[in-house]
């Protein structure tokens, strides 16, 4: 999406003549000759940046006047101060109110463009460092090699250019936020902001305030900007949207429809251009059945549903993810890097991670932090936590009724590959293509063995 600057001055042919100089260098205009109009312009869609006359003649507020206004209520919007009467005591204010740069009349179209361009890079830079401050420690890609994950990300490759409203499904942890914020990056509206909304946190009094704003004096005083008017230009993420009340619900449809709403307490329609992104852990078709949301909503909302898997249908993907969790809780917390033994990886992939990815990032940052012995001590799986270090299978443990020193070679060898090849099954979910590129055997090959072993499972996939 291109950049809207708003341009306030009382002289038509000044206000003509910048436009035609952004306009020629692809930016989107609007013009306002007073202090009523640019106010109106300014809290009807908020500009990426102003360029706002010191002097107005006839005008209620001055361009200082204006420029309080706007940086009380958005100080985020960078304002660019031009004059032709311009002192270095005018230039010293306008900075101290909260300007970006001052510029004297008349000016050369390369210094306006020049200081245009840096005011929004900075503008920018400044939303972006807000944002990782707010966000520290977000992942900010759906990592792994396995079928399913590779298919959302051409999922997401596809939808992201598009502008389409998405719908992304999946359980708590499984990085439908992360989905959310690869689509955002990969979008058109790349520059422009990416807002979350928790919808399951807030309390539901709340949640009108937080979505539309509240109006407020003329002055700016009591006026709050809600979700939807500072994601203008960007992306608003609705995060778990089926714990939004169905009073909110009924109200969002029409500003998702016409890309209009109205602040509490307002009579004005505020307009905005926003992609909406929605997050659910649960059954909207079950919820929708329940009367406890909205088919409309649903419809607006599901152009495209895209579906985060959790990582018990995953698992191939666990032993890269948990070496890079690894490989980051070191690098932040300045400690020396630890390996994964085998047996270790084994119970990683046979616990069934009810947290999903969020989960084995926290466990990789504890045992790395916690985990007795030095840096050059792999992590085993006794020293994993009970409920994980469960799903370790014994690979070399024979069961305690068999006298192994008694066995032939050849019946010895038979019970070893029979445990072994029943473990790999299992850290595989029985899908024998898998197992059989890891051990390293044909398929056909392992189907012969495993038949030869007796070894069967009821879950086994046969793909």
């Amino acid at each position: 999406m291109g950049h809207e600057i708003l341009i306030v001055d009382d002289e038509p042919d000044i206000r003509l003549l910048i436009e035609g100089i952004l306009s020629d260098e692809g930016y989107e205009t609007r013009l306002a000759g007073d202090a009523d109009s640019a106010i109106s312009a300014f809290r009807e869609r908020r500009p990426s940046l102003v360029i706002l006359d010191v002097w107005l003649q006839g005008s209620r507020l001055d361009g200082l006047g204006i420029l309080n206004v706007f940086h009380k209520e958005e100080p985020s919007v960078p304002v660019v101060m031009i004059s032709g009467h311009g002192t270095i005591e005018t230039a010293v204010a306008a900075l101290q109110h909260g300007a970006y740069d001052f510029i004297e009349k008349p000016f050369q179209s390369d210094r306006l463009l020049v200081v245009v361009r840096r005011a929004l890079e900075a503008s920018r830079l400044a939303r972006e460092n807000a944002e990782l401050r707010l966000r520290a420690g977000s992942e900010a890609m759906l990592d792994g090699r396995s079928a399913a994950i590779v298919a959302v990300r051409n999922q997401i490759d596809r939808v992201a250019p598009t502008g389409s409203r998405v719908l992304i499904s999946g359980a708590a942890g499984a990085g439908k936020e992360v989905a959310a914020r690869m689509i955002h990056a990969s979008s058109r509206r790349a520059e422009g902001p990416f807002i979350v909304l928790n919808c399951a946190t807030l309390a539901p009094g709340r949640f009108e305030e937080e979505l539309f704003g509240i109006e407020g004096t003329d002055d700016g005083a009591g006026r709050r900007t809600g979700v939807l008017e500072r994601a203008h230009g960007g992306t608003l993420v609705l995060d778990e949207v089926s714990d939004m009340p169905l009073e909110t619900q009924g109200k969002i449809v029409r500003a998702l429809q016409d890309q209009t709403f109205e602040r509490l307490g307002g009579s004005r329609r505020v307009k905005v251009d926003v992609r909406v992104l929605a997050t659910t852990n649960r059954d909207l078709q079950a919820e929708i059945s329940a009367g406890r949301f909205r088919e409309d909503l649903y419809y607006r909302l599901a152009v495209v549903p895209l579906r985060v898997p959790g990582l018990r249908e995953r698992r191939e993907d666990i032993p890269d993810l948990a070496r890079l969790f690894l490989r980051r809780a070191a690098e932040n917390a300045g400690l020396p890097l630890r390996e994964l033994s085998g047996d270790a990886i084994a119970a990683l992939q046979n616990y069934e991670w009810p947290g999903n990815v969020r989960e084995l990032r926290n466990l990789m940052e504890r045992l790395l932090i916690m985990m007795p012995g030095t840096g050059t001590d792999p992590i085993r799986a006794d020293m994993l936590p009970s409920g994980v270090g469960e799903g370790a299978p014994a690979l070399l443990k024979f069961d305690s009724d068999e006298d192994v020193m008694g066995l032939p070679l050849r019946e010895a060898r038979d019970l070893f590959e029979t445990q072994y090849l029943q473990a790999q099954l299992l850290r595989f979910g029985g899908n024998i293509s898998r197992t059989a590129g890891f051990v390293g055997m044909e398929r056909s090959a392992l189907h012969r063995k495993l038949k030869q072993l007796g070894v069967t499972s009821e879950d086994r996939n046969p793909a």
